[in-house]
């Protein structure tokens, strides 16, 4: 049995007594941090580099299910979700800001171990927590994270750069953080219906992290560079793969092909997607929440990546009017349609 914790209540150390409490322990990495938690504002030297800056929120009942979702691993996506978003512009991350919004159900040592994933992010990405904002909230945990980076002019990636006969590529494997929604989503509903009924998550560690715990690819950008490869364009994969291939030729002004037996995917994804009765490839096109990068690059540049293993060539660029087209295994051509995540969709529709 886990120990008992004595419970905090929040309203004992008040606003400012909560984040000098949450702030004591920040540590910061980066040169560029004049100034962090602790004043109006914190100041940053960027030089002469170009200063990128990224939002995301999470809330409550929309983003995550804090039935089958540990506060720690949320405090630790949170976190990364942001930076993939710099990394996806072929950036360094170097701050972020984080405010949240807490109702009275959470005592201070839940509040805790969220920071504790939060920091854990921080140390890991070798980025500084630098300010934010907290306050109550009725409608549940409320999470706000802006990431903020810097690159060099000529080094950065936009959605509009892919050109014609470019090649599409795209990191790691898709579809393995739907998949592992669905599979907590099952034993949640297993434990309601029958709370004696432990989960049964046993050998489905991989997409169970997936969808818990991914990790932004910085490695790629890395990568990259080590490789002298500027992407022509890029994105990172948080609405599924259809949905980011089209605003890549959208914004570009292009078409593409991509070939469904190209589209990487891990074999626990594969079989458990079956197991629900759900196309694997559907689930990498439209599932999200992968956070890998999705880009495209020059032909030129295709012998310098082509032994990368984590590195998947899955299409290439077309005219405009050629259209947006998935080729499936059997040689069928499919237009590609986006019906990955909709914020504004009704959830009791």
């Amino acid at each position: 049995m886990f120990e008992q914790r004595e419970k905090t209540e929040l309203a004992n150390l008040g606003e400012f007594g909560l984040i000098k409490h949450l702030t004591q322990h920040i540590k910061l990495n980066q040169k560029s941090t004049v100034k962090g938690v602790g004043d109006d504002a914190a100041v940053l030297d960027f030089g002469n580099k170009k200063t990128l800056v990224s939002t995301d929120m999470l809330l409550e009942g929309i983003h995550f299910d804090l039935a089958f979702t540990p506060l720690k691993h949320l405090g630790y996506k949170a976190i990364q979700v942001n930076l993939s978003d710099i990394y996806a512009m072929n950036g360094t991350a170097s701050q972020v800001t984080v405010s949240i919004g807490l109702s009275s159900k959470f005592p201070l040592e839940a509040v805790e171990e969220l920071y504790e994933g939060m920091l854990l992010a921080c140390k890991k990405y070798q980025v500084d927590l630098i300010g934010g904002d907290t306050t109550s909230s009725k409608q549940g945990l409320v999470i706000s994270v802006t990431s903020i980076g810097y690159a060099e002019e000529k080094n950065i990636c936009y959605r509009n750069g892919a050109e014609e006969g470019d090649l599409i590529c795209v990191s790691g494997d898709l579809g393995g953080a739907y998949v592992g929604l669905q599979l907590l989503e099952r034993e949640k509903q297993v434990f309601l219906s029958n709370p004696n009924i432990q989960p049964d998550l046993e050998g489905k560690d991989y997409i169970v992290e997936r969808q818990l715990k991914p990790e932004a690819r910085i490695d790629i950008v890395d990568l990259l560079a080590k490789l002298e490869i500027k992407p022509t364009s890029m994105i990172d994969v948080s609405d599924g793969l259809a949905s980011e291939i089209l605003h890549i030729t959208s914004q570009s002004k292009k078409g593409c092909k991509i070939y469904e037996e190209k589209i990487p995917l891990d074999p626990m994804t594969v079989d458990t997607a079956r197991e629900f009765g759900l196309d694997p490839t559907v689930c990498a096109l439209s599932g999200g929440e992968d956070y890998e990068l999705l880009f495209t690059i020059k032909q030129a540049d295709y012998d310098k990546m082509k032994h990368d293993v984590d590195i998947s060539i899955i299409g290439y660029i077309t005219e405009e009017s050629a259209g947006n087209y998935l080729i499936t295994k059997s040689g069928n051509i499919h237009e590609l349609k986006a019906q990955g995540w909709n914020a504004f969709k009704s959830t009791t529709a």
